[in-house]
């Protein structure tokens, strides 16, 4: 689907000189001489490189489709990750490399969505929130206020996030996997 080059957002992904690319950030320039374009970052979702390019109203760019199927993650093997599709049962393999450091928060039986162009795997959208046990911190210190003031923590999958100080080794808190930060305690 073609759209105009100003009408491309954060999210989307073009066809743009032989590559799928993500827009990662877009900013609206008009300068004094000449007409107005956007100025957007691109990531290419094969390897990951990135580039600025300017799309003025007059150009047009393909706005790509990715086709989303729910799958299950089921085991790693060495720099491979192995996905069942819940509804045909077929096995699906990403490299590590293709997942990125999301590759972390996969837990066996995990339900994560794989986005695919033309039958081809490009990522792994996982769930919102996960929850992950403290596996090491620094003890709590009696009247420390929780103002702002966080402690680094070990999760239980080697991830190090910062932590309330109210929080203790053993414990289960609710992470986002977005921006791996600590959301709250697990109930």
């Amino acid at each position: 689907m073609k759209i105009n080059g100003n009408a491309v957002r954060p999210g989307n992904v073009i066809e743009h000189k032989g590559g799928l690319w993500v827009a990662v950030k877009i900013q609206h320039t008009q300068p004094g001489k000449g007409g107005a374009y956007l100025q957007v970052e691109l990531k290419n979702l094969r390897d990951g490189t990135k580039l600025n390019e300017r799309f003025r109203s007059s150009e047009t760019v393909e706005k790509v489709r990715l086709e989303q199927k729910k799958h299950q993650f089921l085991f790693e093997d060495g720099n491979l990750l192995t996905f069942m599709d819940t509804v045909n049962y077929e096995q699906v393999s990403l490299s590590k490399d293709l997942v990125g450091e999301k590759a972390l928060f996969l837990q066996d039986g995990m339900q994560v969505e794989i986005e695919f162009h033309d039958d081809d795997a490009l990522g792994v959208i996982l769930p919102e929130n996960i929850i992950l046990e403290i596996s090491e911190t620094e003890p709590t210190v009696k009247g420390q206020t929780a103002a702002s003031s966080y402690k680094p923590a070990t999760l239980e999958n080697g991830m190090r996030i910062m932590v309330p100080p109210f929080c203790s080794t053993g414990e289960k808190v609710v992470v986002n996997t977005e921006t791996s930060e600590y959301s709250k305690r697990a109930e």
